[in-house]
């Protein structure tokens, strides 16, 4: 016998099979209500810098001790061209020895009378963030701080960031440096540039030298053993394993703190062979809680590859609505189809239509001279690229021109014309212009 309760319940169940059959084809979009606890956030696609969340990401900010991986790309960079060796010996100033035991301040121990390697400087920069060690290693590379920062600012300028303003190799306020600031800068200046600009540096370091992600996913590492203070240095970043926020995935990168710059965290995590990079300035009520920066990182990142994924767009001898054909010389037919080669990978995000393409075609005006291919064509002739972008995405790319691209190919072949079809052609050709 069915009781009232019966019929509810398996009006439920029906309600609940009936919704099933159209749950498969339910979209699903990106939450457009995300955004993060702090004064600004940016995310990037580590290959492809295709920019997955931008929150105020061309604001000029204070980025405290994430300043460091600019003078650490360089010291990888002097390494790779032979000027510099890991083993090299690196001498302790008096600037370098009394920063590094200043109260209150990340860093290592060093003595004058000792010397460290390239590479101990270097790991206790990453993973300590340790000030003076900075300091030292731009005096090595460069005689001075001073000196180095004009290498350091060539090298923004080189990546394209022009308006970052970079007062010293440490990241550190300037009055923590006293007379020993460097030459040109302010009493109570700092480092300032954007998210944006910090992803940019980030994505050419591990780019150019993934090896460093070695040392920025080392927790804990020796330094000195050989000397009067050695110190086992603990890695400020705590989303690595071990740490109080730990998140599977993450192998970098570089913390920064100051009072005028607040908690800041640049990081990377991979996951299923997709490398992201994550940029959180300034988070939102890190005195209360130390770990923000890194649980709005975490946000962060479960919203890229949540809201984000990779997919195929275009189609092999997919036709191109601006460029159908181009014009033949010489040929049996006078014009050629053209077509893409084939589709792109590209990151689209939940709500966007992959049926929304833009096509921008480039043509290779060394094998189109005067809008014209020479007869005879093969098929699949390369005659240039095109662009795909999806036309509902806002945010692009790090680089103008790094948008995801395809060949340009013929889609037949065209056999030259007889001599006899060539001369008709240019006879009409004459009177027609004559006339």
């Amino acid at each position: 016998m069915r009781t009232k309760k019966t019929h509810f319940v398996l009006l439920l169940v029906t309600l609940l099979l009936t919704l099933g059959t159209f749950l498969p084809t339910l979209s699903v979009h990106a939450d457009d209500t995300f955004s993060v606890n702090s004064q600004a956030a940016f995310a990037v696609d580590a290959t492809s810098g295709k920019i997955l969340y931008n929150q105020d990401g061309d604001k000029t900010m204070g980025i405290a001790s994430i300043s460091k991986i600019i003078g650490l790309y360089i010291v990888l960079d002097q390494v790779k061209e032979g000027k510099l060796s890991w083993d090299d010996e690196v001498a302790i100033s008096d600037y370098a020895e009394t920063l590094s035991i200043a109260p209150n301040l990340s860093n290592v121990p060093l003595h004058k009378e000792n010397t460290y390697t390239v590479k101990e400087l270097f790991d206790s920069a990453f993973i300590q963030s340790a000030n003076a060690s900075m300091v030292a290693l731009a005096e090595k590379i460069s005689g001075s701080e001073t000196a180095f920062l004009t290498v350091m600012n060539d090298q923004l300028k080189e990546w394209g960031i022009e308006d970052a303003t970079i007062v010293n190799v440490s990241g550190l306020n300037n009055v923590y440096l006293g007379a020993n600031r460097p030459e040109g800068t302010g009493e109570t200046d700092e480092n300032q540039m954007s998210a944006k600009d910090v992803a940019i540096i980030a994505r050419h370091l591990l780019l150019d030298f993934p090896e460093v992600l070695e040392v920025t996913s080392t927790a804990t590492k020796m330094f000195g053993e050989n000397t009067q203070s050695p110190v086992e240095m603990v890695n400020w970043n705590w989303m690595l394993p071990g740490f109080i926020n730990a998140k599977e995935g993450v192998d970098g990168l570089k913390t920064g703190t100051t009072d005028f710059a607040g908690a800041c965290f640049v990081g990377t995590i991979e996951r299923d062979g997709k490398r992201i990079i994550t940029v959180v300035l300034n988070a939102e009520g890190h005195e209360l809680n130390p770990s923000v920066r890194f649980t709005e990182t975490a946000r962060l990142m479960d919203y890229c590859y949540d809201n984000w994924s990779v997919k195929e767009i275009g189609k092999s001898n997919a036709s191109i609505p601006s460029l159908e054909s181009i014009n033949v010389k010489n040929g049996k037919e006078t014009s050629v189809n053209v077509v893409l080669k084939s589709p792109v990978s590209v990151w689209v995000r939940n709500d966007m239509d992959t049926g929304q393409l833009t096509i921008t075609p480039k043509i290779d005006e060394e094998k189109v001279k005067d809008n014209e291919l020479e007869a005879p064509i093969v098929r699949g002739t390369k005659v240039g690229t095109a662009t795909i972008t999806l036309a509902n995405d806002q945010l692009g790319y790090l680089e103008d021109d790094a948008s995801p691209s395809t060949d340009i190919i013929t889609a037949s072949s065209v056999e030259k014309a007889n001599i006899f079809v060539i001369g008709w052609r240019n006879v009409t050709n004459f009177f027609s212009n004559l006339f």
